[in-house]
């Protein structure tokens, strides 16, 4: 069971930095897209996430696919927990009054009751979350791809000499 799930694990992995990799634009673009759309992710806008990374990318000209694969940091499995995390940082950015948020208590009404606090709670602790894994996705990311580049580039090159 464990090396099914690692087996999968280790293909969403690659497949994500194949298409990534394999984008005909420059590192550079395709990073800051990327952090721009993991910075995008982090927040609680779900259903305007990829709308929100693409206009993101289009004002700092920078690769709106990348943009848009870069939201599904927060993937609908485990968005939840993304934003109960979201939530825990936000409430120790803080601090919130007499109202609590608690998981074992998921019922719409509570939702609403809680309502705009909870929402600030998890927006101002994805600001948080996201400035820092987008400036962490930028770096990894245009080293990752230029060594891709680099790598490709030097097969290609090999491949040509061995014709001749």
């Amino acid at each position: 069971m464990k090396t099914f799930f690692s087996f999968r694990l280790k293909r969403f992995f690659r497949f994500w930095y194949l298409k990534i990799t394999r984008l005909r634009e420059n590192p550079h673009s395709i990073a800051m897209g990327l952090s721009i759309g993991v910075f995008v992710g982090c927040l609680p806008i779900i259903p305007f996430q990829t709308l929100t990374a693409l206009g993101g990318a289009f004002f700092f000209r920078c690769s709106k696919i990348a943009a848009a694969l870069g939201t599904w940091i927060t993937n609908p499995l485990y968005a939840p927990f993304v934003y109960y995390g979201l939530y825990l940082v936000g409430r120790m950015i803080i601090p919130v009054g007499k109202k609590e948020f608690d998981p074992e208590d998921l019922t719409l009404s509570t939702l609403i009751n809680i309502g705009w606090d909870f929402f600030l709670l998890m927006f101002f602790g994805g600001i948080v979350v996201g400035l820092v894994l987008s400036f962490v996705t930028y770096f990894l990311s245009v080293k990752l791809i230029k060594l891709y580049h680099n790598n490709r580039a030097n097969r290609r090159r090999i491949k040509r000499l061995k014709r001749l």
